[in-house]
């Protein structure tokens, strides 16, 4: 005889889960981190998400039983690697390509690193989360384009520049907003990346 309880809570769980597809549940990853953006992480409620995408909290609570959770599974869920497939042959090129890429989603997840700012401090949960989502991944590629540099023979292993590469670009991107009241667009990273970075590594 089969029943929940007999099933245990994880399997409950999991049926629970199944009914929700996985492009429905995209759309509710979407629409909180959106709402982390535009509103603030304070700001945001479970049943804000609700209403914007027409479920009863109750779904989401049974699913992700916190906030924290909701957005966490929502940072996991995005992880990106814009730099993968970068590798021209040089690489200073592929840095400007890099540059590039980095300028595109600047503004995007700039607000969503600095909506979250605070409360990634508070829960070590979500800290962990927007690492792997979109830290972690870009200075892991990021570190492959320049050890490739470095087998190339373009730069010296031992260049201390190396070091802080990662540093440097993602720097720029979460400074020039508070700077000077603009993204950093790939034009800008591009110019960066040309009088500051390649510089730095003896690269023209």
């Amino acid at each position: 005889m089969t029943s929940q309880a007999a099933d245990g809570p994880e399997t409950v769980a999991a049926s629970r889960r199944s009914k929700i597809t996985p492009e429905r549940e995209q759309e509710f990853f979407d629409a909180v981190l959106e709402q982390v953006r535009a509103c603030g992480y304070d700001s945001v409620t479970m049943e804000g998400v609700a209403a914007t995408t027409r479920c009863s909290k109750a779904t989401l609570y049974r699913q992700w039983k916190t906030k924290p959770q909701f957005v966490a599974a929502a940072l996991r869920a995005s992880r990106q690697t814009r730099f993968d497939g970068i590798d021209t042959g040089s690489l200073a090129d592929d840095l400007r390509e890099a540059a590039r890429a980095a300028g595109a989603w600047s503004a995007k997840d700039t607000r969503l690193l600095q909506a979250l700012g605070h409360a990634v401090m508070e829960d070590p949960e979500l800290k962990k989360a927007l690492r792997e989502a979109l830290i972690d991944p870009e200075i892991d590629a990021l570190r492959q384009i320049l050890k490739r540099g470095v087998e190339r023979g373009e730069v010296a292993a031992d260049n201390p520049a190396l070091e802080y590469i990662p540093a440097q670009i993602f720097g720029v991107l979460r400074a020039r907003p508070v700077l000077e009241g603009e993204d950093a667009d790939p034009e800008y990273i591009v110019r960066f990346v040309e009088a500051a970075v390649l510089p730095t590594l003896g690269l023209t």
